[in-house]
């Protein structure tokens, strides 16, 4: 009988095991990491009587973020992206890295504009707000 390692075929047999095991080892580790946060505020909630405590405790251990997305940052960084892979692909005359660099450069600018159109920050939503109010 012919092993996996004399037919060639251990590279393809380990990128689908690597398939499967890389997002269930996420999976299990995500699990075991929220664990402890979900025993301490189980037994921290066991002994608080106070329902508005319980609930600025929640807010504590809540990880979303409060604030909306920044367009303008974001885009930012994304243009500078663009521009390094730009850069990168006219250096080493590679013309698709070149080109990959435009596409994402062009992202970031779009992402620049809309951070401009949408205001997303509270105080420039009610500037905004306080703008349609008086015309």
């Amino acid at each position: 009988m012919i092993s996996i390692i004399e037919s060639g075929m251990l590279v393809p047999v380990l990128g689908v095991l690597a398939g499967i095991i890389i997002p269930l080892s996420v999976f299990i580790w995500l699990y075991y990491e929220g664990k402890g946060k979900r025993e301490t505020i189980r037994e921290i909630a066991k002994n608080i009587d106070d329902p508005s405590k319980l609930e600025d405790l929640l807010g504590i251990f809540e990880e979303r973020k409060k604030e909306p997305i920044d367009y303008r940052r974001s885009g930012v960084v994304t243009l500078f992206v663009g521009i390094g892979l730009f850069l990168f692909g006219f250096v080493i005359t590679v013309a698709p890295i070149e080109g990959i660099g435009l596409l994402v450069g062009a992202i970031g600018i779009g992402q620049i504009v809309a951070g401009y159109l949408y205001p997303n920050t509270s105080e420039e939503l009610t500037n905004a707000v306080e703008k349609y109010e008086e015309s």
